[in-house]
């Protein structure tokens, strides 16, 4: 049976990289935490890590959702919940079938808000992660600033245009567009009584809660860093995904709208510090590790990101205080994101 004494957070797609430290946070702000997950085995690395860190095992508890999009999958998992922190979705930038990876994302989403309405009378706030790339929309050229108000309106038309031969990332991109909009959709036809909120973040990056015991378990999101940092030549180059966001911001995010959650209620809070990407990282990773500068990769020092690790004047731009207005307190710089992340690795070089 669960504590009374604490409220229950309910997180989804628990085994996640972003959803390893949502739990930790929720934990730290005195929540007992439910999560979801597709096989309860995958969930004991966390709650065995959580646990070498002090966590009681009592405050974790995991339940098997084997397919998200069913009627009624989360019916049991919502009911004495407090908070609703929905992050479980498709990640993957090699799609290549759409309608699976849209219709998952946008049924998963559908099915938790209706377990939550139907059952979940103690619910005070439903937090859903989405991503920059529901408001960031590629199309658009030229010196623009988004910001929470707009909408990428190019994703979806693009996987009904292109089909099986739509892009892994921009299959992605759809899938964000049509379970964020499927939340607002619900919130304005159905009027729950609970709060809903949307965090939308850049490429996060940051240690994950589960240290890695080999490479091929490190996070699609982080690979690049690791990469460099283990002297990869030909790593994955960040490319269009150079904005960043720290992967602790994120869960803070998650636990302010719950603690906030009038305030936050309608609201979309885009989690995004600036812009870094390849160069940036050799340039930090150099700097910190001189010792393995011979091993890693060293591009053009200096090139290709500004120095605050924000956009150049007169193009593309985002006004990321939304969220720094609200909270109270400002993103985390790049150098942390990349160190903090590289420290996550060292067991894994010759330092």
């Amino acid at each position: 049976m669960t504590n009374s004494s604490k409220p229950i957070a309910l997180v989804t797609g628990v085994t996640g990289y972003i959803a390893g430290w949502v739990v930790k946070y929720y934990l730290d702000a005195g929540y007992k935490v439910r999560g979801t997950t597709r096989s309860k085995a995958s969930a004991q690395p966390l709650i065995d890590t959580l646990v070498s860190q002090g966590y009681s095992a009592s405050d974790i508890e995991i339940y098997e959702v084997a397919d998200i999009t069913t009627s009624g999958a989360f019916d049991e998992a919502v009911k004495e919940v407090e908070v609703i922190a929905h992050l479980a979705s498709p990640v993957s930038l090699s799609f290549s079938d759409p309608e699976p990876v849209i219709r998952t994302a946008r049924e998963g989403t559908l099915s938790i808000l209706q377990s939550a309405k139907s059952l979940g009378t103690s619910i005070k706030t439903f937090i859903q992660m989405s991503s920059i790339v529901a408001i960031w929309d590629p199309t658009v050229q030229g010196a623009y600033t988004f910001s929470e108000k707009d909408w990428n309106n190019a994703a979806l038309p693009m996987t009904e245009k292109l089909g099986k031969q739509t892009p892994g990332f921009i299959i992605y991109m759809a899938s964000k567009v049509a379970s964020e909009k499927a939340l607002w959709k619900f919130r304005d036809e159905e009027q729950p009584a609970f709060d809903v909120v949307s965090v939308n973040p850049a490429w996060v990056s940051g240690p994950p809660v589960v240290s890695p015991k080999d490479a091929s378990k490190i996070s699609e999101t982080i690979l690049t860093i690791w990469q460099i940092f283990s002297g990869k030549k030909d790593f994955i180059s960040l490319g269009d995904h150079s904005t960043y966001v720290h992967v602790f911001d994120v869960a803070r995010l998650f636990v302010w709208a719950a603690q906030n959650s009038a305030k936050a209620n309608g609201e979309r809070y885009l989690a995004l510090a600036g812009r870094g990407g390849d160069q940036a990282v050799m340039d930090i990773l150099s700097e910190a590790y001189p010792t393995r500068r011979d091993v890693m990769p060293q591009g053009e020092k200096d090139q290709g990101y500004t120095k605050d690790y924000l956009w150049p004047e007169g193009g593309m731009n985002f006004d990321i205080s939304k969220a720094v207005k609200a909270t109270g307190q400002d993103w985390i710089k790049y150098e942390k994101v990349v160190l903090d992340t590289a420290k996550a690795f060292e067991h894994l070089v010759d330092l």
